[in-house]
């Protein structure tokens, strides 16, 4: 067992699945500095006291089997091994306190505001370039910004109707916006099977608290794409578009499309007729009203964008421009999620809702500005490197565990594309409680929170605990050795 130099004896002592538990600088979810657990954690702790590892172990291997069976999966590309594989979980819930969650969801409905006020202004009027809040050249030469978006109506204005935010924990305790994820944001349905999963696996301590539901998120996302069909479509159909069986999300666009009892549909099962989008059906053709689009803006209509496209449905842009339906999140929303724009999302606030922001962004040097790109060239070993349009835990440089080569490569790149590229402290993530090879041992985590927008906001309490599985790791990505954890927001 390890505790903080200098502490007293810490209830850590008791267990012998917590023998190799470290507490350091970084925020622990489940203990107190002293080793003592916090509060909303007590019960939990108490009970895994009262388990032998190999009964930790035995259950383990129940939530394994439980995805497996299930099909739980995701794809890693570039893999010569194979690229499918069973989405890693953690037994631990994570656990969050009401006043906590209170906070969160207050900022993060606060924030998606502010986002889909901007993404209209900068499609439609532009005040906030001639206000000079925002450059100009910052959106322009952003990938994700969509020329053929601009002057183009939304309906209800609502440009981004499902995102997930991705909220880390500091030392202080305090949750700070890492990164938004606005085009096609992926990860739910490991939120709502990880509590399938848990229930069966802990029934006893998950019936001990009194643990918010998330599994209404179905109907809730349901009921959000309704409100967003064309006016004069009162009973709207709605269909999910998904890239195929071959994608790493195809799991979830499955598990969604049962959620809601709607059709799951490929580009080839749609046609456009006069404008109108139509669905293939042994009936004959059926009128599509929304479309919840889990395709990439490149991909959505060959006759708009990228040409080459068998993945989405040509003619779908017109009929979107013309009204007659529906797509969710619209084309062009990925501006907004832009690394290098995120630095400006707290002046963005301020802006548009004459507020200060709920929750904090982390500090970020735009490497377009000599000044800052300066700054981050001579200081590369200790910063966090990131492309401003990729995901997944690629095209990153996290200094302090870098290589010198490593550390060569990305200034070269940072020099030939500063636009490509923002920094960031190295951060210590929160930390929480996992099982590791027959111990309870400590990893980081970070937390991606689901946010509907229709008629009003809807936040399911809950989220997707990321977990960074490997020791020492701060990359939470699946797709990079992580895994997840049950999210558990307390309802008092």
């Amino acid at each position: 067992m390890a505790v903080v130099p200098g502490q007293g004896p810490s209830d850590l002592a008791q267990s012998r699945a917590f023998r190799d538990y470290v507490l350091d600088e970084a925020y622990d979810e489940m203990f107190g500095a002293s080793g003592t657990p916090r509060e909303a954690y007590a019960t939990l702790f108490e009970r895994l006291l009262t388990f032998d590892p190999a009964e930790l172990k035995q259950r383990q291997s129940a939530a394994d089997l439980a995805f497996l069976n299930q099909g739980i999966t995701f794809t890693v590309y570039g893999q010569k091994e194979g690229t499918e594989r069973i989405f890693p979980y953690d037994l631990i819930p994570r656990i969050i306190t009401a006043p906590e969650w209170a906070a969160i969801e207050r900022g993060l409905t606060q924030r998606l505001t502010a986002l889909n006020l901007f993404l209209k202004d900068i499609y439609g009027e532009g005040r906030i370039f001639a206000e000079g809040v925002v450059p100009r050249e910052m959106v322009l030469s952003c990938k994700h910004f969509r020329r053929e978006m601009q002057g183009v109506p939304v309906r209800r204005d609502i440009y981004v109707s499902v995102a997930g935010t991705d909220l880390v924990r500091l030392p202080d305790g305090q949750f700070a916006v890492l990164e938004d994820n606005l085009r096609v944001p992926s990860g739910v349905s490991y939120m709502l099977t990880n509590r399938q999963v848990i229930k069966r696996v802990f029934p006893g301590i998950f019936t001990r608290y009194d643990v918010r539901p998330v599994d209404q998120y179905g109907q809730a996302l349901l009921a959000t794409l309704k409100t967003l069909a064309p006016a004069h479509r009162p009973d709207p159909t709605i269909v999910l578009l998904t890239p195929g069986v071959y994608n790493s999300a195809y799991f979830e666009h499955t598990f969604l499309a049962r959620q809601m009892g709607i059709e799951l549909v490929e580009g080839r099962d749609l046609f456009v007729h006069d404008n109108v989008v139509y669905m293939r059906t042994t009936g004959g053709p059926r009128r599509v009203d929304v479309i919840y689009r889990r395709v990439d803006d490149d991909f959505v209509d060959p006759l708009a964008f990228r040409q080459d496209s068998q993945l989405g449905v040509a003619g779908l842009f017109n009929a979107f421009r013309a009204g007659n339906v529906s797509v969710t999140n619209a084309v062009g929303t990925g501006v907004a999620d832009d690394k290098a724009l995120y630095a400006y999302v707290p002046a963005i606030i301020k802006f548009y809702l004459s507020e200060e922001p709920v929750l904090p962004n982390i500090h970020t040097y735009v490497l377009s500005q000599a000044e800052d790109r300066a700054y981050v060239l001579e200081h590369l070993s200790d910063l966090v490197v990131k492309a401003v349009g990729e995901s997944g835990g690629y095209g990153m440089l996290i200094g302090p565990h870098s290589t010198a080569a490593e550390r060569d490569d990305f200034r070269e790149r940072i020099l030939a594309d500063p636009r490509n590229y923002i920094a960031q402290p190295t951060l210590a993530l929160s930390r929480a409680p996992c099982f590791i090879d027959g111990a309870v041992e400590a990893r980081h985590v970070d937390l991606r929170p689901y946010i509907l927008f229709g008629e009003r906001v809807t936040i399911v309490p809950g989220g997707l605990t990321r977990v960074a599985l490997r020791k020492g790791s701060l990359v939470v990505n699946s797709s990079q050795g992580g895994g997840s954890k049950d999210t558990w927001v307390l309802a008092e």
